[in-house]
């Protein structure tokens, strides 16, 4: 299996780059935002290889970073979302955006992706919910009242503030981290209002 690809940009076409390695030019497919980022014709690239067979081909998936092509695999466990689909998300997200994404539960980023329907961004939450966490770049607290509040076990103040800061026009991330930070400088006993306020503090701060 090619896990790794070292060589010279030949081509380009609309979702894959001709990598010249030693005089052989390999044929692969990258995320939009990978190929976007990729060095002129004739420079020097490095990418990351899954090797994907099936009966009728064997097709080449490039990415700039191991962690992005850990996430390409990672995708592709849930059901329904096959190569296409996890290159559409990794074309518009890093690795670790999509992970905090999911451990956040966030609907609205995964489904910005094309081909990600509502549909398909739920599974994706809920199949992968418990593996995000541990590869996501934010902190603990934040995913824990995200997913309380997502999962509807969040004590009521935390949810009700979490609701009145997304009414607001901010994002559901945002407002679970600023609750979360509220939540750690007012104390268990906070109320609604109280996480409210000190909330608009951290997300004007």
């Amino acid at each position: 299996m090619i896990g790794k690809l070292k060589g010279v940009v030949d081509s380009y076409g609309e979702d894959h780059v001709i990598l010249d390695v030693h005089g052989v030019g390999y044929q692969v497919h990258c995320p939009s935002r990978i190929l976007q980022g990729l060095p002129r014709t004739g420079e020097a690239a490095v990418l990351f290889i899954e090797t994907i067979v099936r009966e009728d081909m064997i097709r080449l998936y490039g990415f700039g970073v191991e962690a992005e092509r850990e996430w390409f695999r990672i995708l592709m466990t849930v059901q329904g979302v096959g190569a296409k689909v996890a290159l559409g998300i990794l074309g518009i997200l890093k690795a670790s955006e999509v992970a905090n994404a999911i451990a956040l539960g966030d609907k609205a980023t995964i489904s910005r992706a094309p081909g990600v329907g509502k549909r398909v961004a739920e599974r994706i939450l809920s199949e992968l919910k418990d593996k995000a966490p541990g590869l996501a770049s934010i902190d603990q607290e934040t995913i824990t009242v995200s997913q309380s509040v997502a999962d509807k076990v969040a004590a009521r103040p935390v949810a009700e503030a979490v609701s009145a800061l997304t009414n607001l026009g901010y994002g559901q991330p945002q407002a679970s981290a600023a609750v979360a930070r509220a939540m750690q400088s007012a104390g268990e006993q906070a109320t609604t209002e109280m996480l409210i306020r000190l909330g608009l503090k951290e997300l004007a701060g």
